[in-house]
């Protein structure tokens, strides 16, 4: 990891703009096409890859950044650090992050059932699906150790869930 290059310091607009502080360490051949600004958190490192990239001045920029297109997504951001890679250290072709939400749709089997995910409860202590069975909303956790497989291209998601939680009302 290289030093910071910037701060994300304020919301800018209505669909998950930013304001950046530039480090002067900021590279002044940084191409927000081809390389992306990483930050941490929860102490993993996560590429950002800029939608826009708008340079403001001589240590500014406004910003939005894919799958950041809200102001309540974006605002996870501010206050953060970034730096910018040195050139290729990240292959857009290797991101294979998703986001929970990014399952709405899915159809998924869990212990027998068959149903469709219809919405995603998106909460830090206890993150929800929602999944619609036979006409039924049943809301179970989003966690990972209940997800078994994910098949994106046939758009299936195999759970495997404990005993009786299908039967809660």
């Amino acid at each position: 990891m290289t030093i910071p290059s910037g701060r994300i310091n304020r919301l800018f607009g209505t669909n998950g703009g930013v304001m950046i502080s530039l480090y002067a360490d900021f590279p002044e051949d940084f191409d927000p096409e081809t390389s992306p600004m990483i930050v941490s958190i929860d102490q993993l490192e996560v590429p950002l890859w800029c939608a826009s990239f708008e340079k403001r001045g001589v240590s500014g920029a406004v910003v939005t950044f894919e799958d950041f297109d809200t102001d309540r997504r974006a605002e996870e951001l501010l206050g953060k650090e970034f730096y910018v890679p040195e050139s290729d250290e990240y292959d857009e072709e290797d991101d294979d992050e998703f986001y929970m939400e990014d399952l709405i749709g899915f159809a998924v089997e869990a212990n027998g059932m068959e149903g469709e995910v219809t919405d995603y409860y998106d909460s830090e202590m206890n993150p929800l699906f929602e999944i619609t069975v036979g006409g039924r909303e049943i809301l179970i956790p989003a966690a990972e150790e209940f997800i078994a497989h994910i098949d994106f291209e046939e758009q299936k998601i195999k759970m495997v869930l404990p005993e009786g939680l299908l039967n809660l009302e």
